[in-house]
């Protein structure tokens, strides 16, 4: 199975964050949540959810996951401020694995500069914001740009979550099949 990283601070969007990580861990996979300091109690906007990070941006790397999550709310505006979280998500996307954002997600990817003539959608108020990072920007529920996976708000969550687990299941019989062919799966896997 696959290990997919959630990365998060205070005030995420509660939804954005609980229901892809409770569909991840029921298919099996291993979810870490990576915030600005491992061992710190986070709260989402509407104050329904809290987690606990389980490590650091700045004590993780790529090659240690499978994927990433980018949920929306208020967290990405904090996150983007921190070279650690922008260099992992650049990162993860320019080795082509699944980076996922949902709603105001995609702030994230514009800092990590992974939108150039990329097709994505987002929260409607970020449209400029990700067009002027040379995106095409559209109004679907869930799209699909090589290795990035965007939803617009909370009511796509369910097409979010079934298209970034069908990703990471394609990913993980990608892997199996490199090792059955003598190749080791990659750290993480």
């Amino acid at each position: 199975m696959a290990r997919i990283a959630f990365i998060a601070d205070d005030l995420f969007e509660d939804s954005e964050l609980r229901i892809p990580w409770d569909r991840a861990r029921a298919a099996g996979h291993e979810t870490v949540l990576v915030g600005l300091e491992k061992g710190k109690r986070i709260e989402g906007k509407k104050k329904k959810e809290t987690f606990t990070t389980d490590a650091s941006a700045k004590d993780v790397s790529a090659d240690q996951f499978d994927a990433l999550v980018i949920p929306g709310g208020y967290s990405p505006d904090h996150l983007r401020t921190d070279i650690d979280m922008v260099r992992l998500v650049r990162t993860m996307f320019v080795a082509g694995k699944p980076v996922a954002a949902v709603c105001h997600g995609p702030w994230m990817l514009v800092e990590a500069d992974a939108l150039d003539g990329k097709t994505v959608t987002s929260w409607p108020s970020l449209k400029t914001d990700l067009i002027n990072a040379g995106a095409r920007w559209v109004d679907r529920e869930v799209v699909e740009d090589e290795n990035l996976i965007t939803s617009r708000n909370p009511g796509d969550l369910e097409a979010f979550s079934r298209t970034l687990l069908q990703r990471v299941g394609e990913g993980a019989q990608a892997r199996e099949g490199r090792a059955g062919a003598g190749e080791q799966p990659s750290a993480g896997a």
